[in-house]
């Protein structure tokens, strides 16, 4: 188990002809029609959103200051330990000056990051079983130890309470199309020109998209830098596979499936550490050595031709968006 093994072993149990045609990169993330109910085998540590409220109607002449939110993933576990890594969650805050009441919005997953990222293999079921929704969470108060203390809370711009309750109609539609967390972005090359295969949706995105919106929406954003965390994974071009159905279906292809089933299963939770590290030098053999990944992205597997330097994390600008003041008559 510990030997790297040869490249056949793992290599891509399918021919040439499954590549797919010439296609739109990144591949567009698909948004569905109604979010559905998730399934009790999914589990969370930790409850997803305990204190959520829904989106008051905000009076149209109110004032309402729009705050920057970033802390370490797990702060409230670890402290700074995944910000000096720079592996940041990001969320937008809200405070109406007519009532002085303060709300913090953000969108993370149902069931935590390892979930949303790698399924679960279950006995008796063929395919492999994925708890990966994410959605948005809206409640009163904002923690200002919990931002400041290791990370940012720092005021954007300020909105009126008309463009508010656009927002929040966005907001709405947004999180009931977009149920789907994508941990990561999949390119060709660390250079910044390089060609994006998949984008990656999770929370940083749903702030940037909220931000679009309200400069959408006329808000004119102050001239602060801005940066935000990403996974990307460095790859040649990504061959399509299927999905669920035409790979583990009745009439779908066994052998690929075994090889999807054999390649997420080093990265279960591990009881040991023996186990943690057996499993380790698996992924590192099959990734890095010979060079493959399978993503599971818009509920389709695809095949990922694993290139140097295969995974970086970066924290990189994304700057603040250009609002048009006469957007909303403002």
């Amino acid at each position: 188990l510990l030997l790297p093994l040869p490249a056949a072993a793992w290599g891509p149990p399918f021919s040439g002809g499954l590549r797919s045609p010439q296609r739109r990169w990144p591949v567009p993330y698909r948004r569905f029609d109604y979010r559905p109910k998730t399934d009790p085998y999914c589990q969370a540590r930790y409850t997803f959103c305990p204190t959520g409220c829904a989106i008051p109607v905000m009076k149209e002449e109110d004032v309402i200051e729009v705050y920057r939110l970033q802390a370490p993933v797990w702060e409230f576990k670890y402290g700074d330990l995944l910000g000096h890594l720079k592996i940041m969650h990001d969320a937008v805050g809200f405070k109406s000056s007519l009532t002085g009441k303060n709300y913090t919005m953000e969108w993370y997953e149902l069931f935590q990051l390892g979930n949303c990222t790698f399924p679960h293999l279950r006995p008796g079921m063929d395919a492999p079983f994925w708890c990966n929704q994410g959605a948005a969470c809206f409640y009163e108060g904002i923690d200002d130890a919990h931002w400041k203390e290791n990370g940012t809370l720092v005021l954007v711009t300020t909105i009126s309470g008309t463009m508010f309750n656009e927002m929040a109609k966005w907001v709405k539609y947004d999180n009931e199309t977009g149920i789907y967390y994508e941990t990561w972005t999949v390119q060709a090359s660390p250079d910044k020109q390089s060609t994006v295969w998949f984008d990656s949706y999770e929370c940083s995105k749903f702030i940037l998209r909220t931000y679009q919106k309200l400069a959408d929406l006329g808000a004119v954003f102050r001239k602060i830098q801005t940066n935000y965390t990403s996974i990307i994974l460095f790859s040649g071009e990504p061959i399509y596979l299927g999905n669920e159905t035409s790979i583990f279906g009745p009439l779908g292809n066994k052998t690929l499936a075994a090889a999807i089933r054999d390649f997420y299963y080093p990265f279960k939770p591990h009881r040991t550490v023996r186990e943690f590290f057996v499993d380790l030098l698996k992924i590192i053999d099959r990734v890095i050595l010979n060079g493959q990944f399978y993503l599971f992205y818009n509920l389709e597997y695809w095949f990922l031709p694993m290139k140097f330097p295969y995974l970086k994390i970066i924290y990189e600008e994304v700057p603040l968006p250009i609002g048009n003041k006469t957007s909303f008559g403002i």
